[in-house]
């Protein structure tokens, strides 16, 4: 059923090349879901990009990649313009937001060369946050988004807890979700839906960046009433699921999808 209410839309992804996007395009592709992802690698991950289009090319549709940053104005408007005569007047059905770029420094230090400045606060926020609602405004502009669109942003239960360097980046969560749940409100009279989605503790590329992940994981493994970390294949299928026709009602909200990990104290 699932399938079948997917089967031929579109969706957006920003992040697409790792951890909850590129698992998101290939669990929606298998839902006959055709992929626009945009992404930001270096040359030498570019291999693994190419595996990732062949399968979801293998599911037996259209994936559209972007090796450009999602945050530029410019790259925004080329996407938008190379994607949009392949979407045939079609919409967006899915629009995630799953960028994890930002600069993970304290915001004090002895020295203050070490610790976070306004520019690199500016860059995580624009990124990580703020970027989501520019995606949106243009999406809308074109008519790209309506009826039945769901737009999922990922977030972590960082937006309201702090760790060690973590500062701007749990900045940024906490405004993703305030973005979200006004978009939610603005978005509603056209019949489009948007959520957070809340992740447990994942292994993700994005993860090992931040010092002292190992002590995290390990925590997450005796915090979390399963005893293992969320994979993105968890957030995947819950994404799949709230893409359907049934979750029209379900808007401005942040989702678990940690397996019951935020509810341990």
């Amino acid at each position: 059923m699932m399938a079948e209410a997917l089967s031929g839309k579109w969706a957006l992804i920003l992040g697409a090349s790792s951890g909850f996007g590129a698992a998101t395009a290939k669990e929606l592709a298998r839902c006959g879901m055709h992929i626009i992802g945009v992404h930001l690698d270096r040359r030498a991950a570019l291999a693994g990009i190419e595996q990732l289009v062949k399968e979801i090319q293998g599911c037996g549709v259209q994936a559209l990649f972007f090796n450009v940053n999602a945050a530029d104005p410019a790259k925004r408007q080329e996407v938008l313009d190379q994607a949009q005569p392949t979407l045939g007047g079609a919409p967006i059905t899915v629009l995630m937001h799953s960028l994890a770029f930002g600069t993970l420094k304290p915001y004090l230090a002895s020295d203050p060369k070490e610790q976070l400045t306004k520019d690199q606060m500016e860059m995580t926020l624009d990124v990580m946050a703020n970027s989501l609602v520019y995606w949106v405004q243009d999406c809308l502009a074109r008519k790209l988004l309506g009826k039945g669109s769901r737009i999922f942003a990922m977030t972590s239960s960082g937006g309201t807890r702090v760790w060690p360097t973590y500062g701007a980046v749990s900045a940024a969560k906490a405004a993703l979700e305030s973005h979200v749940r006004q978009l939610a409100m603005e978005l509603a009279p056209c019949g489009a839906t948007a959520n957070c989605i809340r992740a447990g503790v994942t292994d993700t590329p994005a993860l090992r960046k931040i010092p002292g992940n190992e002590q995290m994981m390990e925590f997450s493994k005796l915090r979390n009433p399963h005893h293992r970390l969320t994979v993105p294949e968890d957030v995947a299928r819950a994404i799949a699921v709230l893409s359907t026709t049934g979750a029209d009602w379900v808007t401005g909200n942040v989702i678990g999808a940690d397996g019951g990990e935020d509810i341990v104290g």
